[in-house]
């Protein structure tokens, strides 16, 4: 794309000048929301202050930084020409974009554009020099400018949110990912680790069909035993201890039948399966694997400049790399759990196959949807009590833990392999540290199979394209078919093989921030998923905060993902159109760990004021449409889950302190409210209708009186209200009396601490 130089700069609005909103703005600088997409070309700047800077631009709307440039070094006039797509949902004045000066002690702020919100808003197709303006509101130098084109669609005239994801005539999934769409999928769904015989109800689906329950660690198990060639696992914790099937519903083989994970791994490695196991904690997986034929990578999630590594290893052929960190790489770490092993496929043909999800393998982990607390702790959760709230517990109770996995089969599972040699080629970093190394690069060279040179493994390869019809599982027209799409949030300092170029990084619709390519296509999943939904959206969730630009104070913090504002807007937006809409959000009752600790304090504070940002969105478009008798928990709604159970008697003493697709959809979300709510119940078929809302907070405040009673009361389900108070306009605090978490104490709302926010978000 080629501009003239010599055009003459367009006004903007100096830093210095800037007004306050409504009051005294003219009105091209009054806030307005921006809840669609921009599309932005940032293109070149010209006459930049001297030959010794490294510019780049960032561009940021109500504090929170939307777009960032690479950093091109050592020039007056760099020429960077990167394309940017970016949803936002901000209410702002200015769109600021920040002319930086890259060096080693931070970035030097060399001047800023801003361009009035409102005349963005129009929709016009802008495309302009605009003077680089310094602090003193004037530029460094004479005709010191920056060269952008832009335009923005809102949200209500694109038409690719006017359907849901699965519903595009195109059949294109979500555009702009890494990863496409693929077709010709089977997926298998599971919540929790196990499901016992009996006990969770039956789910019609129609045509006499019935949901059914499948058991995730018992598939994985025999997945495992099963597999001939390849055994993939990543995860932030693998633990070699964990017994994987523990209330078996089919027979294994007697020789395994007790086996640990670790054990099951060396067995099959003895097979001459190739293993890799990558995690990002426990050092006693490490130790364990060390001499054997399973090799194991310790993986902690760094930028790449920003690490030491070291290795460790012995004198056999078969070893294992540790990668280690230096502190500041231990702030972040990777959440990725997926394993993916060879599977029969038609005729006597293998392929891959990925299991993916929530669950790690890993102690604390299996459990059933009764979610025990003192039950079989002899027996079934025997040497697996996990409760970092009472570290002193030996006796219960244990920690219950609900989470979500899935077996995904055909062309998808082949980019989740993509990601784990992607990964895993980082962590070895056997190209970089290879010939340093001699005695133990030779395994780093063939440890991922090379599947295109086994013919029987249908794979991908230059002449078979990701998408070809001969890795499907099924076909187009086979009613149980899925088109699946994969999503992550990972970048170039934990994957090996994203472009350095940016160009062709943006080809593959990355994202390049300074010196940094990312790819973040679950974010962007997110958003379409939102802005396309029409009845009712249903989220379980580790963690739920973002979208500070939008707190009530604390704007920025840095958490800027746009996802509570978008289920905000969506919210809003159908309260425009009198529309009933739903939002259920289920999460933790608080962060793993001690709820009085220093960061969970935090972490719940970030949350409270995410919470509140959202409320205080949908109270007070209740109030500008003049809607009466309705309250903001009419629309969206915060649980958490919980259990209460009786001590059994004797020596467990407590320690002090539709289509067939859609219909498998639909049977998931049922089956995981049956778990919680202790019920199928009519009410649950049309979640977007104020009876279902009322009757599900009904359930769930009930059972908060009894989670917080003193006397032991068994709960219906799990679901619990979380504790907080939503006034109608959408202000939000503790309940009456209940500032505090029962039993274990900590606020409820969270602390501001002095903890570094990079910590705690």
């Amino acid at each position: 794309m080629d501009y003239d130089a010599s055009e003459t700069p367009t006004s903007a609005t100096p830093a210095a000048d800037r007004t306050d909103g409504a009051d005294g703005g003219s009105s091209e600088e009054q806030t307005v929301l921006l809840h669609g997409d921009l599309d932005l070309w940032i293109l070149e700047a010209r006459r930049l202050p001297n030959m010794d800077i490294d510019p780049y631009v960032t561009v940021s709307l109500a504090g929170a930084t939307v777009a960032r440039t690479r950093v091109i070094s050592n020039s007056q006039d760099p020429n960077w020409n990167e394309h940017f797509k970016i949803p936002l949902a901000h209410r702002s004045r200015l769109i600021d974009f920040h002319v930086k000066d890259n060096d080693v002690f931070g970035a030097q702020l060399i001047g800023t554009v801003s361009i009035p919100a409102a005349l963005v808003a129009s929709g016009e197709f802008i495309r302009d020099w605009f003077p680089i303006l310094g602090p003193s509101g004037k530029p460094p130098k004479p005709e010191t400018a920056l060269l952008v084109s832009l335009q923005y669609k809102p949200v209500g005239s694109n038409p690719i949110y006017d359907h849901g994801i699965p519903g595009d005539p195109e059949k294109l999934g979500v555009r702009d990912t890494y990863f496409p769409m693929q077709k010709g999928g089977l997926v298998t769904l599971y919540q929790d680790a196990h499901v016992r015989e009996g006990e969770l109800p039956e789910i019609e689906l129609g045509k006499g069909t019935k949901f059914e329950h499948n058991r995730c660690w018992e598939d994985i198990c025999h997945a495992i035993l099963e597999a001939h060639h390849l055994i993939y696992i990543v995860g932030w914790s693998v633990y070699h201890k964990v017994k994987l099937v523990r209330e078996p519903t089919r027979p294994l083989p007697p020789e395994v039948e007790n086996f640990t994970l670790g054990e099951l791994l060396k067995y099959k490695s003895q097979e001459g399966v190739r293993e890799g196991v990558m995690q990002t904690h426990d050092e006693d997986a490490r130790k364990f694997f060390k001499h054997s034929s399973v090799i194991c990578v310790l993986s902690p999630r760094y930028a790449s400049s920003k690490t030491k590594p070291k290795f460790f290893g012995s004198s056999r052929t078969e070893n294992m790399y540790l990668v280690m960190p230096e502190v500041v790489g231990t702030l972040f770490t990777h959440h990725q759990k997926c394993l993916l092993v060879d599977t029969q496929a038609s005729l006597n043909n293998r392929k891959i196959t990925a299991f993916i999800g929530g669950l790690d393998l890993c102690d604390g982990r299996h459990d059933t949807p009764q979610h025990r607390l003192f039950s079989d702790l002899d027996t079934v959760f025997l040497n697996d009590f996990h409760n970092p709230t009472f570290a002193a517990a030996t006796k219960g109770p244990r920690q219950p833990w609900h989470d979500l996995h899935c077996k995904i089969e055909g062309p998808a599972a082949y980019d989740i392999l993509t990601n784990f040699e992607q990964r895993w080629r980082k962590a070895t970093k056997w190209r970089e540290f290879g010939k340093r190394f001699k005695s133990v690069s030779r395994w780093s060279d063939d440890a991922l199979i090379k599947l295109e040179r086994i013919s029987w493994i249908l794979s991908p390869s230059s002449t078979v394209p990701n998408n070809d019809p001969s890795l499907w599982v099924s076909k187009e027209e086979d009613s149980e078919t899925w088109h699946v799409q994969i999503f992550r949030s990972i970048d170039s300092g934990s994957v090996k093989g994203f472009p350095k170029d940016v160009h062709e990084a943006l080809k593959k619709n990355l994202v390049c921030r300074k010196n940094l390519v990312i790819d973040k296509s679950i974010h962007t999943a997110y958003v379409k998923a939102i802005r396309s939904a029409q009845h009712f959206i249903y989220i379980e969730n580790q963690y739920f905060l973002g979208s500070s630009f939008g707190w009530p104070s604390y704007k920025n913090a840095g958490a800027d993902n746009l996802i509570p504002m978008e289920l905000a807007l969506k919210v809003a937006s159908k309260i425009r159109a009198g529309e009933q809409f739903a939002v259920y959000i289920v999460i933790p009752m608080w962060p793993e760990g001690v709820p009085t600790a220093a960061s969970v304090q935090e972490i719940l504070f970030w949350q409270g004021q995410t919470i509140q940002m959202m409320y205080e969105t949908i109270g007070q478009e209740l109030k500008s449409m003049n809607v009466e008798n309705a309250h903001p928990q009419d629309y969206l709604n915060f649980y958490c889950l919980g259990n209460r159970e009786e001590k059994p008697k004797g020596d467990l003493p407590l320690d002090d302190q539709p289509s067939e697709k859609s219909a498998a959809v639909y049977g998931y979300r049922m089956s995981l409210w049956a778990e919680h709510l202790g019920m199928v119940d009519d009410r649950f078929k049309e979640p977007n209708s104020i009876e279902c809302v009322k009757f599900v907070n009904e359930i769930a405040d009930e059972n908060w009186a009894k989670y917080s009673a003193e006397e032991v009361r068994p709960l219906t389900g799990h679901l619990l209200k979380y504790p907080i108070k939503v006034e109608v306009d959408g202000k939000v605090g503790p309940l009456p009396n209940q500032e505090c978490f029962p039993d274990v104490g900590g606020r409820i709302l969270g602390s501001p601490t002095t903890l570094p926010d990079t910590l705690t978000m």
